[in-house]
């Protein structure tokens, strides 16, 4: 009862379409810290070494976005008053 190929390859392609194929690598790295975290706060894991791999690989989606470059730039002053 779990998912078929056709049924992944569906749901990548819906994604896809979504997030689009240059925010896709931040979003896998989010996830995968953010169930990292989550086992470590219930299976107690006080590991320094992961905690320190964790600091070096960062990857949030609010970590220099398509749309802060373009509000960015649409804001700096072009001479009006």
């Amino acid at each position: 009862m779990g998912l078929k190929g056709m049924e992944i390859l569906l749901i990548m392609a819906v994604l896809l379409l979504l997030f689009g194929a240059s925010r896709l690598p931040q979003l896998g790295s989010s996830l995968g810290s953010a169930i990292r975290n989550f086992k470590r706060g219930f299976g107690g894991e006080g590991d320094e070494a992961q905690a320190q791999a964790d600091k070096k690989a960062g990857g949030s989606l609010s970590s220099s976005t398509g749309v802060q470059n373009d509000v960015a730039k649409s804001q700096t002053p072009s001479g009006h008053v």
